[in-house]
Parts: C-alpha cells; structure tokens; sequence
C-alpha cells in the first residue's frame, strides 16, 4: 500500500526524488509493459493494442524525465497548471494529456500550451467551450467523454442516461474529435468488483459507435490496482502512475 506524501499548507508538494524511487522507475515501468502484455494475450487483444499513459501527477519533472529515458513518451496529468510546469522540461516529442477536470477557463491556456488530449469532459458546456475557442484557434482537439458509469454522486461526469440523450448535440459540435470514453468505477477492494464497470463502458462505447460519427477508437479504463481486468473488458488506455513513480500524495480525488 502506498501512503500519501504529506500536505503542507494545503497543497501538495513534489516529493523529494530519494521517495520517487529515482533508480527504479525504469524497471518499474518495464513491468507494468510486461503485465499490460500478458493481460493482452490472456483476453487474446492484440499485442500493442493497449497504450500506457503514465501519470506523473505530484511527482517532478525529473521523475517523468527517468520514464521517458526508459522509453514512456505519454504522460498523464491531473491540474492543467502542474502540466504546464512540467512540459517544457522534457524533450518536445513527449505527448500530454490532461486527464483531471479541466475548468471551461483554463481550456484556451491548455489548447496553446500543446495539451494532445483533453480526457475528462464532463459536460455538455465544456464540449462547447473546448469547441468554440478550437476553432478560435482554428484547431481541432481530441477529447474523451468521462462517464460517470456507477451514478455516484461525488463524481464528475455524463451518467449514461446523460451522454445518450445529449450524444447528438456533442457529436454536431464542430472543431471537437471525440475520440473516446473514460471512467472511473467505484472504489473496490479487488479488481475483479470493477468488471461489470468496465464492461459497461464499454457496451455503451459500442452502442455509440452504431449512432455515428465516431468510431471511439480509445477505451481509457484501468488505473494502477485494476488495470488487467480493464484490459480484459477492452481498455485500449490504462492510466498508471503509482505502480511506475512510487508514492504520491493526492491532493484531490484522483484520476489515476
């Protein structure tokens, strides 16, 4: 179990690198391809067909930096402005995406600082805000549509009864590629209590793929402690960090 770093005047500090487990982070990573490998052969998914996005939030630059020398080239954070901290220092060919909530404010920022993929709309309005300063930008953004799949009510997200019935005002606005849905289920004590989630989305994905227009080629489910048996329900994106970096703190409910 990984205990949480310590919070100091209410925010969350990076941890000293000796606690980031500096040495080890590349065989860390090295493991977790190992199991995201076996757990493709085991649900007969195709080898390479689950991409691994680590999720470095509250852990330095330096630390993503170890990863990407190990050969990680996406990374994951949760608060656009620790993003935006840590980009510049790792070399220009490192994707991002923002995969916490993102505040209709701060989209303009995160869309010229590079952000690849904005993972977590919760929102109709949202869409429309990332829509409308896109094309201000005269860009298209990629998104993933986050599915609040068991109704709980401390989470962000369309509940699926939501997203079917506002799916086609989402899919008509222009400059927005929705490339797919995300979720996190509730918190279990095994990772096995998070298959029928997991299936769930991604019965819903496919029903929203026979409604047109998009093909919703991304499937991000799984995080460190239940990211096999999301594969397993056809994850095409596992969101991993604490198995990769070590511990963490968390500042607020977090997206990995």
């Amino acid at each position: 179990m990984f205990r949480p770093v310590e919070r100091k005047g209410g925010t969350c500090r990076f941890p000293p690198l000796s606690r980031v487990h500096t040495m080890s982070i590349a065989s860390r990573l090295r493991e977790v391809r190992t199991r995201i490998a076996q757990a493709e052969r085991r649900s007969g998914r195709t080898a390479g067909s689950v991409q691994l996005l680590a999720v470095s939030k509250t852990f330095p630059a330096a630390a993503a930096q170890q990863a990407y020398d190990a050969g990680q080239r996406l990374f994951g954070e949760n608060r656009l402005q620790e993003a935006l901290g840590k980009m510049p220092q790792l070399p220009a060919d490192a994707v991002w995406h923002i995969i916490g909530p993102l505040q209709r404010n701060k989209v303009r920022k995160a869309l010229e600082a590079g952000v690849k993929l904005i993972e977590a709309v919760e929102s109709l309005r949202t869409a429309e805000a990332i829509s409308r300063i896109s094309g201000e930008l005269g860009k298209e953004t990629g998104v993933l549509l986050e599915v609040n799949i068991d109704n709980e009510l401390s989470k962000h997200g369309f509940s699926p009864q939501e997203l079917r019935a506002e799916w086609a005002q989402l899919a008509a606005l222009p400059h927005l590629e929705i490339r797919g849905l995300m979720c996190i289920p509730a918190p279990t004590e095994e990772p096995q209590q998070s298959r029928p989630a997991f299936a769930s989305l991604r019965l819903l994905a496919e029903e929203l793929r026979v409604r047109g227009p998009y093909s919703l080629p991304i499937l991000s489910m799984g995080m460190s402690h239940d990211f096999e048996v999301a594969i397993e329900e056809g994850s095409t994106e596992v969101r991993v960090g604490s198995l990769i970096f070590g511990e963490r703190c968390y500042p607020t409910t977090g997206h990995e």
